[in-house]
This record gives structure tokens, sequence and C-alpha cells, in this order.
């Protein structure tokens, strides 16, 4: 997530400013821009950081086990 490349939205002719804008977030959803930005808004342990993983892990097991059933 180490994207040092500026959004650059270029203006066709006849594209309004809501147009431009319009594109402009749509590019800054997709390259998740936002969601960088808030992670990196406050500095985590790295022991919370290893929790929230696990914890995410778990929970993409569990839905996954009820999605397509037990491996076992």
């Amino acid at each position: 997530m180490d994207n040092k490349v500026a959004i650059i939205v270029k203006a066709q002719p006849g594209d309004s400013t809501d147009q431009l804008i319009k594109k402009f977030k749509k590019l800054v959803l997709s390259d998740q821009l936002l969601a960088q930005l808030k992670e990196r808004e406050f500095y985590k342990k790295p022991a919370l950081k290893k929790k929230e993983k696990m914890s995410e892990l778990k929970r993409r097991r569990k839905h996954n086990e009820r999605k397509y059933g037990s491996d076992r």
C-alpha cells in the first residue's frame, strides 16, 4: 500500500466540475487511499496489529465454514 503516485483527473472537453469530482472520488475509492489514511491515522502497537490480524483470520475462517461447510 505504499503508493506514491498522485491521483490526477484530466478534464475532457465538455466535462463539468461535478463530473470531475465524481471521477476523482472513484479513483480515490479504487486506490483505497481513504482506507490507508484511516489505518495510518494513529499508531498501532505490533501486538495490537497481530491481534487484529488473528481476529480477522478467525472471522474469515468462520464465514468460510458457514458458506462452504467445514473441511473436517
